[in-house]
């Protein structure tokens, strides 16, 4: 008789049931999150689910985390070293304008903002993202009035870019177009 051969389904994480969450709420919405469809997804039972989360909302709440976590820090962290306080902007700018997984998990997570857990997350994020450019436009040599004027323009810019384009499916704009739109904004925005 031949021997059965045992195939391993692989363990997952706490991270990669946060990291698949994060990534249907990029493709479906906050809405799609469930256990089943998710597992499903990431190929494993929903009983593995269970060893790291006590319900959905457990992992909507740790997913959220993580999002805020990973997402301001791996854009601070590859400005901060830039010497030239309009290069840094410059440089802003370009990295955000290509994190298109990013823009994707922010806009649903905006359209969900009156969920219990997803409003003040987003606010968190929002106060935190506004703050930090009110810094770099601050110390690109504007006042503190006007920093946190240009950023609030800038953050408005942004936030009104991904409604466009996520939410209200207005045209794509080419490779070229888009990159002429990034710099004509960086011109604009930033104090020569």
């Amino acid at each position: 008789m031949p021997k059965l051969i045992k195939i391993e389904r692989p363990r997952l994480t706490a991270q990669d049931w946060e990291l698949g969450a994060l990534d249907m709420i990029a493709d479906l919405g906050l809405a799609a999150v469930a256990v089943e469809p998710l597992a499903k997804r990431l190929g494993v039972t929903k009983g593995s689910f269970y060893w790291h989360f006590s319900s959905r909302d457990a992992l909507i709440e740790a997913t959220l985390k993580r999002w805020g976590e990973d997402d301001s820090s791996d854009v601070i962290s590859r400005v901060q070293g830039i010497t030239d306080p309009r290069e840094r902007l410059r440089t802003l700018f370009r990295i955000t304008s290509r994190t298109v997984r990013l823009h994707k998990i922010y806009s649903a997570l905006i359209k969900a903002v009156e969920h219990e857990s997803v409003g003040p997350r987003v606010e968190k994020i929002s106060e935190a993202r506004l703050a930090f450019l009110t810094k770099l436009f601050s110390d690109a040599g504007l006042d503190a009035t006007a920093a946190a004027h240009r950023a609030r323009l800038a953050f408005a810019g942004y936030v009104g870019f991904l409604q466009m384009s996520l939410q209200l499916k207005m045209p794509r704009l080419s490779s070229g177009e888009f990159d002429a739109y990034v710099e004509h904004v960086i011109t604009t925005l930033i104090p020569s």
